[in-house]
């Protein structure tokens, strides 16, 4: 009986003690690199919310210039084409101006010319020697 008390005494101190350190320590280092890991993944997803929160603002301001630069675009499309408005709307009174002007000349050529050819016609048309009153 001593010889088994003896026994399981320095099983005890030889190999259980010691197994029972060795354990404890891999299991703190276990602990601890588990531990290291979810700090590590904490901030990589830290740093990723980071990028992505740049990444937003960064489109976002992408986009406000993008939004800027197409009204910019439209206010001078729409400043042309009333320039162009005007410049047509300039011509077609020139235009117009013309030719009213040439209506008026011609107007004028026609009230002319019509007299002028009414005592041609009388004057062909009459026996010579009787005068159209016109004429007279």
């Amino acid at each position: 009986m001593v010889l088994i008390v003896l026994l399981v005494v320095s099983y005890e101190l030889l190999v259980q003690r010691p197994m029972e350190r060795v354990l404890a320590e891999r299991r703190a280092r276990t602990s601890g690199a588990v531990e290291q890991a979810h700090a590590a993944i904490a901030a990589a997803e830290a740093r990723t919310a980071e990028y992505e929160e740049r990444l937003r603002k960064a489109r976002a301001e992408i986009l406000a210039v993008r939004e800027q630069r197409l009204k910019q675009w439209g206010a001078e499309r729409d400043q042309a084409l009333a320039g162009a408005r005007a410049a047509t709307v300039e011509k077609v009174k020139v235009a117009k101006g013309e030719i009213e002007q040439s209506v008026a000349i011609a107007q004028l050529q026609i009230d002319g010319t019509s007299a002028e050819l009414s005592d041609q016609i009388l004057r062909a048309v009459m026996p010579p020697g009787t005068q159209p009153e016109a004429a007279k």
